[in-house]
């Protein structure tokens, strides 16, 4: 089995391979973390994209113990609603490992994928303004001996989760509050360009740059994107793809409204979180940025 010691140290990437001998400095006190071709223990966090050494389209393991050793952060936790009252997490600040696996300035989009196809976005900005922590222990214990999650009764949370120290809100749109993005679940990180992907998901047509068009597309972005796909980005835990939405956004725009506000009204079994915050001018924000892709397709 083919090992690779990944370092960074103020930005960049330093490399051993263990098996072919090739060798270059490694500097003194960098963080490092070895990477590993093939999964080892269901434990292992699973990392991909753009990483040196991780060829592209292929995915490389990092152990938990490896985890371990880079530095780790411990805070009281009180207003994550994963849990019930305060927990003590501990882990890796989510740049810190970024820097330990070597990212470059331009896999500025860290991707949490879940066991579900449920997908935390970490664009840089939320990281340097929440420092999001990849969670190794809960009130000491390891992912076997963590509490179950309170929103999906009887849930796992493991093998990792990402949470924060304390998260307040950097940035409002109407009634859209910058979200905690706190996806349980993790089993897999992606290091990607975040120009490159949320491209995918940019207005179409000649209204694409109004402004509360992209007003609209910041919302969807934070929120809408975590289950819904458009193409080969964005998650899949819904089923619905972005074009879906478009359609029911543009030919039932009261509809839609209700179906965001109150999901499970419309639909007892869905997992949707329900956004009854969200008044008119927000369902408006959100309808017209997603009708510009309807209204793209016609001639």
């Amino acid at each position: 089995m083919q090992k690779l010691w990944v370092g960074a140290q103020l930005g960049c990437a330093i490399l051993f391979s263990v098996a072919g001998g090739n060798q270059e400095t490694i500097a003194a006190g960098a963080a490092h973390v070895i990477l590993q071709e093939h999964r080892g223990s269901e434990l292992d966090l699973a990392v991909a994209g753009e990483l040196p050494e991780v060829p592209r389209g292929a995915t490389r393991y990092v152990s938990r113990e490896e985890l371990l050793k880079l530095p780790q952060v411990t805070y009281a936790v009180s207003d994550d609603p994963n849990f019930k009252g305060t927990v003590q997490i501990s882990g890796v600040l989510v740049e810190e490992l970024s820097e330990a696996l070597g990212a470059s300035s331009a896999a500025d989009l860290v991707v949490a994928v879940c066991a579900d196809q449920y997908h935390g976005n970490f664009p840089r900005s939320y990281i340097r303004e929440h420092h999001p922590v990849l969670v190794l222990k809960i009130d000491g214990q390891p992912p076997k001996g963590w509490p179950k999650n309170t929103e999906a009764t009887g849930a796992y949370m493991g093998p990792y989760l990402i949470s924060h120290a304390k998260f307040t809100p950097s940035f409002r749109i109407f009634a859209h509050d910058d979200e905690a993005q706190i996806p349980w679940a993790v089993a897999r990180l992606e290091f990607h360009d975040e120009r490159k992907t949320f491209a995918a998901i940019a207005p179409r047509g000649p209204h694409g740059g109004d402004k509360n068009v992209q007003a609209g597309l910041r919302i969807a972005q934070q929120n809408c994107f975590r289950c819904h796909n458009m193409g080969e980005q964005g998650g899949r835990k819904s089923g619905r793809p972005w074009l879906v939405l478009a359609a029911w956004a543009a030919a039932g725009p009261e509809h839609f409204a209700a179906y965001v506000r109150n999901p499970q009204a419309n639909n007892p079994n869905t997992q949707m979180a329900a956004s009854p915050q969200y008044d008119d001018a927000t369902m408006k924000a959100l309808i017209d940025y997603f009708s510009t892709f309807i209204a793209a397709e016609k001639p």
